[in-house]
């Protein structure tokens, strides 16, 4: 019987990948709201970026967070995903939304816009963290802070940070998260476990 390898490659793939791999429900993207509102001290009136916003769901939820006086800044690489999220600030009537084209390397925020950063299952993506750390960081103001939620591989983690999203290596160690912020200059980095297989590090950038 001849076998279809490469059926059996995906097949696996989706067998063997992280739970948090699958979609987010809207009850998981309203409590990591809460948890990265919480950890990063969103506020009415705050400015917040997103790195990596997928289709916005976090965005919007922040969008409400800060209010008129706030503002979002969502960022993504791609354009099919940049599309709904302007798509989904129109229909939600939220103004004080803009939409960002990201890159590999750097977040194209603006020097010193943000007084709270965030992603989601993307930091693991980077496969040149020290050049997107150090634009994370200049895009921060002065004692603002920075939220990473990310899942570790279910087995060994890449040696190299090219090789975090791939199959074999899916994933980061909230351990090498933490000790690239403190190599890209924040201060106070911490990490902690959250439900899904999940974990989240926070930091600041010194005033």
């Amino acid at each position: 019987m001849k076998i279809d390898l490469r059926r059996f490659v995906v097949v696996a793939a989706i067998v063997l990948a992280p739970a948090v791999a699958a979609a987010q429900s809207a009850a998981d993207n309203r409590a990591d709201a809460d948890r990265l509102e919480a950890a990063l001290h969103v506020g009415t009136g705050s400015v917040v970026c997103e790195i990596g916003a997928g289709s916005g769901e976090i965005s919007m939820l922040m969008a409400q967070a800060v209010g008129p006086s706030g503002h979002v800044y969502s960022n993504d690489l791609n354009a099919d995903r940049r599309a709904e999220i302007a798509q989904a600030a129109a229909q939600a009537s939220l103004a004080n939304v803009t939409v960002i084209e990201g890159a590999p390397a750097m977040s194209n925020i603006a020097a010193g816009t943000c007084d709270a950063l965030f992603m989601r299952n993307v930091y693991h993506h980077f496969a040149d963290p020290a050049s997107m750390n150090a634009s994370l960081y200049q895009a921060l103001k002065p004692g603002s802070r920075i939220a990473i939620i990310d899942f570790p591989p279910r087995g060994t983690e890449s040696v190299d940070p090219k090789g975090r999203a791939d199959e074999a290596h899916h994933g980061v160690s909230s351990g090498s998260v933490v000790r690239e912020l403190r190599a890209a200059g924040f201060a106070e980095v911490s990490a902690s476990s959250l439900p899904r297989g999940t974990f989240i590090v926070v930091g600041m950038r010194p005033r």
